[in-house]
């Protein structure tokens, strides 16, 4: 560390000082961002060892050149396959095997798209990757600042001729109809929100506007349903929704609305067969708020012909459904946990059987509608990824493909634990952790141990426990990792979403700091040893606690932190600020402005002593603006009471995601690794 003062942003006598700092582009602006990075780069000067043996480590875990599980779909198998020194995966695909294997024919492999030829080493997001029925032509999306703005092109897979498309503002989405000719896809209006939906046939002029929503609390988004027989149209906001469908065999038809939209009734809908019809699933909270799974027929689809074929459940979240042939399966959720039930034609329910008691679960891939078997994807804090195929008719369960770790990896040699806190009005909480076998056991004997605790809390997100193989570098130097499942996520339906939003924001920070508490009154750690993360909406969550319970924590880590939320909510010009209202609450009604008044990070900064702290944010983010860590980081110099480390780094080339390699977002991890270490007193470790 240095003894150069940071920079000091200079304040505005006006009701936010600091607003001048949303001047975008503007010299004044970037000189501070720069100035602030520079100062990030002197502070951590002395970590420079660390974070490349941090980097080295991370990176020597994982399998650089691998080959992704094939998909097989008509006559071909689409798979990626990474290369070692290569920041993306490059695209393939090879002729399915007669045999019904999944083996690559290396000889036979077409190259479909190379990211790395294409970002040319700046920053590239895949959006669309989109093969057409007839496996002719690709559809895909490039994003090259992280705005979330995309260019669309389409490939012809025979003569590799790639067709720009001359379309602007695009949301990234491309969606085919069945004569792989015509192509759906979404406008962003001012607000960055998907708001149109165009159609437009290769080979022609321009594209035929097909549906605008005027409402700025609603997104479009169009995708093909599950037996590719029909295009649903889904319009959402965050607490109502409206379909319209289809037949994907006429593109040029009109879309049909299957349920006009009625304030807080969401449902999604999805096209499969039922005892040999072909029919409507629609999975709906008309009868209660964790949602019931209704039919309706191709001939009379509207919601007065819905019938009911799943009841709802009030401890049952019923989230989705997956369509294939011979079986529909429910991603639910009880008591916490995912859990997958297929009903089979002709069959009982059956539940899928895992060995863990605290993991990750989704359908990652249906594969093809005549299917008798899915993919899904499952891991748990000590467990890595696993690929496992499921039968739909017997139930057989085989993994496919786990998630290599390279070098030396036991995983029982790491302990994953349930708990649970208890919040300020008595509720519940729960807990997921891992640590290294022999570092819980020094807590029993007494030894508490470095904690990085992790919460989000929003959107109602579910925030189930995930393998990482960067982790693993904080726990072999005896961390405890920790997940705090607080109101406002959804890893307890409905209702507990519910309970941390609007009115009830408050809730989410009493549950983090509870978990904190409970975590450090078990002796898992000691506020001195406690280092929290959070990013976006998760940032908000950190800003939050900081300010009402600074004395809990020792380090924290804002991502792309949502500290700004009054100012932000009160500029609907903003990107995504209406549509935002139905989760935080519209600040121009007096009562809602002083309940985000009374939370708000930004506001609430006040002359205390707060945790060393590292802020990132992108200066492309659209989702979340630069100028909110700017801000909140400018306030807190000049009015936190310590001398503890205060950074800002704003990735200037990047949105909301931080750099898109992986390599670049390796680097980025070894950073904030090494900070925790710097402040936590660990960099021998």
């Amino acid at each position: 560390m240095t003894d150069r003062q940071p920079p000091i942003a200079r304040r505005e006598a006006a009701a936010d000082p600091y607003a001048w700092l949303e001047n975008r582009d503007a010299e004044e602006v970037l000189d501070y961002l720069k100035a602030e990075n520079a100062y990030l780069d002197e502070q951590l000067a002395d970590q420079q060892a660390l974070r490349e043996k941090l980097f080295q480590e991370i990176k020597g875990r994982i399998r650089e050149t691998d080959l992704s599980l094939p998909s097989p779909w008509g006559p071909w198998m689409y798979y990626q396959r990474t290369t070692a020194g290569d920041e993306y995966p490059r695209h393939y695909r090879c002729p399915r095997p007669a045999d019904g294997s999944l083996v690559v024919d290396e000889n036979a492999e077409q190259l479909l798209l190379d990211p790395n030829e294409l970002a040319a080493g700046g920053f590239l997001s895949l959006g669309a990757f989109s093969i057409s029925q007839d496996h002719s032509r690709l559809a895909y999306s490039l994003d090259t600042s992280g705005d979330e703005i995309y260019q669309l092109y389409v490939k012809d897979l025979d003569s590799g001729a790639v067709t720009e498309l001359p379309f602007d503002d695009c949301d990234g989405s491309m969606t085919w109809a069945n004569d792989s000719r015509t192509l759906f896809f979404g406008e962003l209006d001012d607000t960055h929100r998907p708001h149109k939906l165009y159609r437009h046939t290769l080979g022609e002029e321009g594209a035929e506007l097909v549906f605008e929503e005027p409402d700025g609390r609603f997104f479009l988004h169009c995708y093909r349903a599950s037996s590719e027989r029909q295009l649903v149209l889904l319009l959402g906001s965050k607490t109502t929704s409206e379909a319209w469908v289809l037949d994907a065999e006429t593109p040029r038809g009109e879309f049909r609305c299957l349920a006009p939209r009625q304030e807080e009734h969401e449902y999604h809908v999805d096209h499969g067969l039922l005892d040999g019809e072909w029919t409507w699933f629609v999975r709906s909270n008309q009868s209660g708020i964790n949602f019931a799974l209704y039919t309706a027929s191709e001939a009379q689809p509207t919601r007065e012909h819905w019938r009911e074929l799943i009841a709802h459940r009030d401890s049952v979240m019923l989230e989705d459904i997956t369509l294939n042939r011979d079986a529909f399966i429910l991603s639910l959720r009880e008591g916490g946990l995912p859990i997958i039930e297929v009903r089979a034609q002709g069959q009982e329910p059956r539940r899928v059987e895992l060995p863990d008691a605290a993991y990750n679960l989704y359908v990652q891939d249906s594969l093809e509608f005549h299917s008798q078997v899915i993919r899904l994807r499952y891991e748990a804090l000590n467990r890595p990824a696993q690929i496992r195929q499921l039968g739909l008719l017997d139930g057989e369960q085989k993994v496919l493909k786990e998630t290599p770790v390279e070098g030396p990896f036991d995983a029982d040699a790491y302990v994953s634990r349930r708990l649970w806190a208890t919040s300020v009005d008595g509720v519940q909480v729960p807990i997921s952790l891992v640590a290294r076998r022999e570092v819980l056991d020094g807590i029993a004997a007494g030894r508490p141990a470095p904690l990085y605790l992790y919460g989000y809390g929003a959107y109602g997100m579910s925030l189930d426990p995930w393998f990482s193989h960067a982790r693993l570098s904080l726990l072999e130097r005896g961390f405890v990792f920790a997940i705090a499942h607080v109101r406002g996520g959804g890893e307890l339906g409905e209702a507990w979403y519910r309970a941390g939003k609007l009115a009830h924001k408050q809730n989410s920070f009493s549950d983090f700091i509870a978990c904190a508490e409970h975590l450090c009154a078990e002796g898992y750690s000691t506020p001195q040893q406690t280092a929290i993360s959070g990013g976006s909406a998760g940032g908000l969550l950190m800003g939050a606690v900081l300010n009402q319970r600074p004395q809990q924590f020792a380090a924290a880590i804002a991502e792309v932190p949502f500290v700004d939320v009054l100012n932000s909510m009160l500029n609907p010009d903003l990107p995504l600020t209406v549509t935002e209202y139905d989760e935080w609450g519209n600040p121009q009604e007096p009562e809602v402005y002083q309940r985000i008044r009374a939370y708000a990070p930004y506001e609430n900064v006040c002359a205390q002593d707060y945790p060393a702290m590292l802020v990132v944010a992108g200066y492309n983010d659209s989702r979340v603006q630069y100028w909110e860590a700017a801000k909140w980081v400018a306030k807190l110099r000049v009015s936190k009471t310590d001398d503890k480390l205060l950074l800002l780094k704003t990735e200037l080339g990047a949105g909301h995601g931080g750099m898109s390699g992986r390599y670049q977002g390796l680097k980025d991890v070894a950073l904030e690794y090494g900070f925790l270490l710097k402040v936590l007193g660990l960099e021998q470790a």
